[in-house]
């Protein structure tokens, strides 16, 4: 347990950001199953439609750091090859 003022606050501040990470990170993946599952249907528009806003909550995660630059440019590479082979 925390014995100091500064080390109480620092597990407080933890906590609230664990929460917020929880969140944004559960956003992160179902974008990802979003498009992924549009790709499986094979419906093209909604396949598109979905990795647009599937990017940009990726970058937006790594801007932030919850997720690291390359897990991102991975996430993206996959779900645009995945949507690449479409027909």
């Amino acid at each position: 347990m925390a014995n100091t003022a500064q080390a109480k606050k620092r597990a407080r501040q933890a906590e609230n950001h664990r929460a917020r990470n929880v969140g944004q990170r559960t956003e992160l993946r179902s974008r990802i199953k979003k498009v992924r599952s549009a790709i499986a249907a094979k419906d093209k528009p909604a396949a598109q439609l979905a990795f647009r806003e599937a990017t940009s909550v990726i970058d937006r995660m790594a801007g932030k750091g919850l997720i690291h630059k390359n897990t991102a440019a991975r996430y993206k590479s996959g779900l645009n090859q995945g949507l690449r082979s479409l027909v």
